[in-house]
């Protein structure tokens, strides 16, 4: 059965169907478009699912080490209660109150907050292991391997296009991506197809320190 690895895009998603070798780009509009998407075993999303309440999850500090020779960078994850407004000046205030110490998300952590909550609200209850959060950056860095280079450069591109070409026929879904649809997030997309596959076959990797959130979803990443 094939697997779907999910990137965000500009308030949409971009989905690459993985089956076998053979992958397929997908443009989708929203969260329900993603989980719908039929016969999928498991769905990888490069978005964060298990929310804190009240401070750092463990999975993004270890994530941010993992990566940080790299130069790639993980957004700390707002808080849960940032989920329930759209002003960033308000998100700042209940981050900080609910923080210890006091901590604000950043604005290009904020930026997210409408596409974590569509997830959020989407997942429902109870918790699924359908659906789980993944990291293109720890896929093709200590994954897929030969990853050296920032995303979006000349020389990282390459690098990528060739760490996906081992295990997918990443070239053929490019030439067939839809209208629109930017190399960057093909790519993760493609990435985060391979990290399903990975879990569906009981290889994946995944950090974090084992703890659910308030709806009993588990904090972590895998690839």
């Amino acid at each position: 059965m094939a697997v779907l690895g999910v990137d965000g895009w500009r308030g949409a998603w971009v989905g690459a169907l993985l089956d076998g070798r053979a992958v397929r780009l997908l443009a989708l509009p929203d969260v329900a478009a993603v989980l719908a998407v039929p016969e999928v075993s498991v769905v990888a999303i490069d978005m964060p699912i298990g929310l804190s309440e009240d401070g750092v999850r463990a999975c993004d500090v270890a994530a941010r080490k993992l990566l940080a020779a790299a130069g790639s960078s993980v957004f700390p994850t707002p808080v849960r209660g940032v989920l329930a407004t759209d002003d960033y000046a308000e998100a700042r205030a209940i981050s900080r109150a609910a923080t210890d110490p006091p901590r604000a998300p950043s604005a290009q952590a904020f930026q997210l907050v409408r596409s974590i909550r569509a997830l959020d609200d989407a997942l429902g209850e109870p918790p699924t292991d359908r659906v789980v959060e993944v990291h293109p950056e720890l896929a093709f860095r200590l994954g897929l391997g030969g990853v050296t280079d920032r995303k979006g450069t000349a020389r990282g591109t390459v690098q990528r296009l060739r760490a996906l070409r081992a295990v997918m026929d990443v070239e053929e879904a490019l030439a067939e991506a839809p209208a629109g649809v930017p190399m960057i997030d093909a790519l993760d997309a493609c990435a985060a197809a391979w990290s399903a596959q990975r879990l569906v076959a009981g290889s994946a990797e995944c950090v974090g320190d084992g703890t659910t959130d308030s709806r009993g979803r588990p904090m972590r990443i895998c690839w």
